[in-house]
């Protein structure tokens, strides 16, 4: 295809810079069948017809699908447009079950927080939630009713809890970006214990996304960080020997890392010795 497409261009280039030679015309019966061919259209390059743009205000035009989240006293009525929630395929099997003699279009979210599924919603018609990335930086958005430093976890467990949200509604591009603001987030020992609890919880044991970040942080701060936060520390090993045997094991390879370095980059002699003494 790219060495047809270039002698093409050089024919072309050839006949517009010398607009007075002879030009070939195809016969008549040959131009009319290619013509033919092409159903009266110039030809495109291979690949097929371009799907048109899905307008945005055919979402909004779609059946509205009402949310209830949570259970009991706490149970939250949300509402959102299907062509929208389908794009998740947790919602695209649900909504599949809808029939158009007048019930209700109905989801159930009992175990679901309500500003996960908050969150989960604003992507859906942004792109994005809050708080969003600052561009080119680590860092989001202040939010002016959260400190700066989160000491209780409660702002690691916000993008946390999008992140695992993301996971069962099957929404990969948003498990992404949950996962990056989860880095932009700056916490205290307590805060990350916290936070640590909430992962090996609620995510899977193959999950490294956010297992391995956790229990590199704890390998390379625990010296440090365990005497603000002991107890919690010891507490969350014993809730979780994972935890506890993720960290240990990368400590130990990074011992056994460091063994290996210096025996192949051996250190000057650290002692002295000591000057002989001649009796001469």
């Amino acid at each position: 295809m790219a060495e047809e497409f270039s002698e093409e261009v050089v024919e072309q280039s050839q006949s517009q810079s010398n607009p007075g030679a002879d030009v070939e015309m195809a016969e008549g019966n040959e131009a009319e069948s290619s013509v033919a061919r092409n159903g009266g259209d110039l030809p495109f390059a291979e690949g097929g017809d371009i799907e048109p743009r899905t307008q945005f205000i055919s979402y909004l035009t779609s059946p509205v699908v009402t949310l209830l989240v949570g259970n009991g006293e706490t149970e939250t009525i949300l509402t959102a447009h299907q062509a929208l929630l389908t794009q998740s395929p947790f919602f695209a099997d649900a909504c599949a079950a809808f029939t158009d003699d007048g019930s209700p279009r109905q989801v159930e979210l009992p175990s679901e927080e309500l500003d996960a599924v908050g969150c989960f919603l604003e992507y859906l018609y942004t792109g994005d939630y809050f708080p969003r990335k600052l561009p080119g930086q680590r860092i989001l958005e202040q939010d002016p009713s959260l400190p700066a430093v989160d000491e209780t976890g409660e702002q690691l467990l916000k993008h946390a809890r999008v992140y695992t949200i993301a996971e069962k509604f099957g929404m990969d591009k948003l498990k992404n970006l949950a996962s990056s603001k989860i880095h932009c987030v700056n916490s205290t020992a307590k805060g990350e214990i916290t936070y640590a609890r909430y992962i090996y919880k609620y995510t899977s044991k193959d999950d490294t996304t956010v297992r391995a970040p956790v229990a590199n942080f704890w390998a390379t701060r625990s010296h440090t960080l365990r005497a603000e936060a002991e107890e919690e520390f010891r507490a969350l090993c014993l809730e979780f020997p994972q935890f506890g045997y993720d960290v240990l094991t990368r400590v130990l390879d990074e011992k056994l890392k460091r063994e290996r370095n210096e025996k192949l980059h051996p250190g000057p002699a650290s002692g002295r010795k000591r000057p002989r003494h001649s009796n001469v």
